[in-house]
């Protein structure tokens, strides 16, 4: 039984899980999408390397019918090169970003991140791409929406913080090992959104 099969039943058991405790009245029902939803977290610890507190967090915190997760990216191009962040956990290079927060917009979500993760004032100008996460990644441990969005640096510097310990451009000819988060592609799809005067963005 390959990896990937697996990661679909978990990622299926854990939306009927949540579903059903979205909706059930009946406790005896509610323990077990409990219980269901803690195999899905069990299945999803042995074939991830996420935690499974991490996988606690992310998954038993959440009400409600099950929706895809919202993961906002922001992009500053400069000279063809583009800004990245090392990622304490993980090393990976990536561009500034996160989970969406609820109670703002897109546009302040990328913001805060990249204030947060690369010290930068920015303006978020144009939507490069709206990615399914799950259709590029299938390994992914849950369906997402990953959206990513160029930015105009109104200035500030680089502090390391508990998240990123180093943040530089780079071309896309000289990458650093990339977290799992970005890809190449994705890169080169933000230095081509800067570089067009009209630009048309890819949505899955």
């Amino acid at each position: 039984m390959n990896k990937t099969q697996w990661l679909d039943w978990a990622k299926e058991i854990q939306t009927i899980a949540q579903n059903g405790l979205a909706y059930t009245e009946n406790p005896f029902d509610r323990e077990r999408y409990e219980r269901l939803r803690a195999i899905s977290v069990e299945i999803l610890n042995n074939y991830t390397d996420i935690s499974t507190e991490k996988l606690t967090e992310l998954f038993a915190g959440e009400t409600g019918y099950q929706t895809p997760k919202v993961d906002v990216r922001g992009a500053v191009v400069i000279d063809g090169r583009v800004l990245l962040v090392k990622e304490r956990i993980g090393g990976g290079w990536s561009l500034p970003g996160g989970w969406a927060d609820t109670g703002l917009s897109v546009k302040q979500n990328v913001a805060k991140e990249m204030r947060e993760e690369a010290g930068l004032l920015v303006r978020p100008k144009r939507l490069v791409a709206v990615y399914d996460w799950l259709k590029d990644r299938p390994d992914a441990p849950f369906s997402m929406y990953k959206i990513v969005m160029l930015c105009q640096s109104m200035g500030g510097a680089f502090v390391a913080n508990d998240e990123t310990e180093d943040a530089r451009y780079f071309a896309l000819d000289n990458l650093p090992e990339l977290s799992h988060k970005v890809t190449k592609e994705m890169l080169e799809l933000c230095i081509k959104a800067d570089k067009l005067y009209e630009w048309e963005p890819l949505i899955d």
